[in-house]
């Protein structure tokens, strides 16, 4: 998949070095050539030797230690490579970095890099939340480096937060899509002329001019599957809550905030799709009543009276065509089997993309998931991947049941 590829990894001093191995050796499995540049702290965690038998290269640490003396490696490192991936990155290299600090081989490498930068960084979550380091990123961000969130979990030093490096898996992933945008690898149009509507994000239900309630949705899973459905060649709406998100190029935006916003769009647009994705996490209730002033503090409790909103993927599986596919996404903290079964069933959907918030990785605002795709008569549990891998596997079962759909409708 990455031959003639080159791609350096960048190891600084964290617990979380040893991982680095596995992604080396996965690289290497897919033909990619890997170099590792580590620094003096990381090489207290993982010897170069390791890096050397799965890459077959030498292991650069120091900057003026060179086997051909026109071989400066802090320029050749960066200046020939496809890739450069720094993981795990510590606080202090992202803060080096960030204000232009050159002083061993891995940040000289990167300050003269041409290549594409990607950065993960793995530390305590009371180091990643702070905010000078989250400053020092949004200050990378916003020079085009490219950032794979750390997870949430328990960590190394016992703390459970976020802060944990990424799976290898996801960051073996992450490599190969980068490369993948940067070659402009011709993805086939599978979906071409495919209509498709997404919804995305949360809704939003004023109690009054100051306060309303929301959930924790961030929006990425339905901007993934947006991006890698527009990537594919489909006509794409992005009907989206209140998120930090960019929509993907080429991709209409039809920006909502209450639950009946999103109602109202939706069904204004469902006659002429053919398949409809369900992604947002729609407020069940909202308040009875909407304050016109600031409810002001009381003595005693407040009860705040609610009303159900509009059930919309339930009012989508009653106006289905014979020929159109609907796929909803449920979020469940137990039974998740059970609870999605019977929300396919009594919508009346073709799938439903069901998640657990209690497993690692699949929870709100990160950039994993765990889908099980559930339909009449199957099970598929995708286990571990990046939303943006999920969406294209998700988009794979709905284009077949589409497809199925047609065939049966012509005969």
């Amino acid at each position: 998949m990455l031959t003639g590829k080159k791609v350096v990894l960048g190891v600084t001093g964290s617990i979380a070095a040893y991982k680095m191995a596995n992604v080396a050796s996965m690289l290497v499995k897919h033909n990619c050539e890997v170099h590792v540049v580590l620094t003096q702290n990381a090489a207290k965690f993982i010897t170069p030797v390791t890096f050397e038998t799965l890459t077959k290269h030498p292991c650069q640490m120091d900057t003026f230690e060179r086997q051909n003396p026109v071989d400066i490696h802090h320029l050749t490192l960066g200046q020939t490579a496809d890739l450069l991936l720094i993981a795990p990155a510590s606080a202090d290299v992202i803060g080096k970095i960030a204000y232009g600090i050159a002083d061993d081989l891995l940040t000289s490498t990167v300050i003269a890099a041409t290549c594409p930068v990607m950065i993960a960084p793995a530390m305590n979550t009371h180091m990643y939340q702070n905010p000078i380091v989250q400053e020092n990123i949004s200050r990378l961000k916003s020079f085009g480096y490219t950032f794979i969130e750390p997870q949430k979990g328990r960590l190394a030093c016992e703390a459970v937060g976020i802060g944990k490096l990424a799976d290898e898996s996801i960051l073996t992933e992450c490599v190969i899509q980068k490369l993948k945008e940067e070659t402009k690898e011709k993805t086939i149009p599978d979906l071409l002329g495919r209509r498709i509507l997404v919804t995305a994000g949360p809704t939003r239900e004023s109690v009054d001019p100051v306060r309303f309630l929301t959930n924790h949705s961030s929006g990425k899973m339905g901007y993934a599957v947006c991006e890698c459905a527009k990537r594919r060649g489909a006509e794409v709406t992005l009907v989206s809550g209140p998120v930090h998100l960019k929509a993907p190029d080429g991709v209409r935006l039809i920006p909502v905030t209450t639950a009946e916003d999103m109602y109202q769009a939706v069904m204004q647009q469902e006659a002429r799709q053919d398949i409809i994705i369900k992604a947002a996490a729609v407020a069940d209730y909202r308040p009875t009543k909407q304050h016109t002033e600031k409810t002001k503090k009381q003595e005693g409790e407040l009860i705040l009276e609610l009303e159900r909103t509009k059930d919309i993927l339930a009012e989508l599986g009653k106006t289905k065509r014979k020929n159109q596919c609907i796929c909803g996404f449920s979020m469940e903290t137990e039974h998740v089997l059970e609870n999605s079964r019977a929300k396919l069933k009594k919508k009346n959907v073709d799938l439903i993309a069901a998640n657990s918030l209690r497993e690692e990785g699949a929870g709100f605002g990160v950039d994993t998931n765990r889908l099980i795709l559930i339909t009449e008569s199957s099970e598929e549990e995708l286990g571990l991947l990046s939303k943006r891998e999920c969406a294209d596997r998700l988009l794979n079962r709905l284009n077949e049941i589409w497809k199925q759909k047609q065939e049966e409708d012509n005969l």
